[in-house]
């Protein structure tokens, strides 16, 4: 497969690629599975190699005149089964349906710029990037893949005010998530968040409409479980989108 080194998330330059080889570090730019943990097994205990990072895994560009696309994951990598496990608290015969991918070069951009600005505000430079569920009305997924967490269509009803909500526990979001009257199916998003400097709330807080100064996000607690709620477009990014029943 043919990867843009030029282009983000995936950007990385000649020098860094020479660097890396004299350093013999590798990075893994697809969902590990068993065949490929074989073969990091053998880069690290044989010839001595170090893996650089978490592994990417990579999707190829969408055609210009295209938003977004959406690519299963494959279902016998690490991540497909560590998050079809995390799903397993929901209950109810919870059966995974399928776990797509998705693949949006202009959320994808936006969320890196916000990144490095959120990490230059930030103690040892750490954006505190968490990866979380979000649950919203079945018509929603599609805008939401397209357009990213929009604030102008952020809840205005939630506990900590005017943002998106996210939570740790699949169960949180699987509350906001009605059914698919065609074919008895759920959508979850499963996003990458960039919490920074959190405020830890655990009383409610309706009349936010952005984080506390000195702060990029709000932490709330208090309830059955925890909220995380962003206040700013393109801190948070779909990253996967995940279909089953329930």
């Amino acid at each position: 497969m043919m990867v843009d080194i030029q282009e983000l998330p995936y950007s990385i330059s000649l020098e860094s690629i020479v660097k890396n080889i004299k350093e013999k570090k590798f990075r893994v730019l697809r969902p590990i599975d068993s065949l490929l943990q074989d073969r990091i097994n053998k880069m690290k205990n044989i010839r001595n190699w170090t893996q650089s990072g978490e592994p990417f895994s990579i999707v190829p560009s969408p055609h210009s005149h295209i938003i977004s696309v959406v690519v299963p994951l494959p279902s016998s990598s690490d991540l497909y089964q560590d998050l079809a496990t995390k799903m397993q608290v929901i209950g109810g015969g919870i059966q995974i349906k399928s776990i797509e991918q998705i693949r949006n070069p202009r959320l994808e951009g936006l969320y890196e710029f916000m990144k490095t600005n959120i990490a230059g505000q930030c103690p040892q430079s750490n954006s505190k990037e968490r990866y979380l569920f979000h649950g919203t009305k079945t018509d929603a997924v599609q805008g939401i893949t397209d357009y990213g967490f929009d604030d102008r269509y952020f809840s205005s009803s939630g506990r900590w005010g005017h943002g998106a909500y996210f939570a740790d526990d699949p169960r949180k979001s699987h509350g906001y998530i009605n059914l698919n009257p065609q074919d008895q199916t759920r959508v979850m998003l499963y996003a990458k968040g960039l919490l920074g400097i959190q405020s830890v709330q655990n009383t409610d807080n309706p009349s936010l409409n952005a984080s506390p100064i000195g702060y990029h996000s709000v932490q709330g607690t208090g309830g059955q479980y925890e909220e995380y709620i962003v206040y700013r477009y393109g801190q948070a990014l779909p990253y996967l989108k995940v279909t089953y029943t329930a």
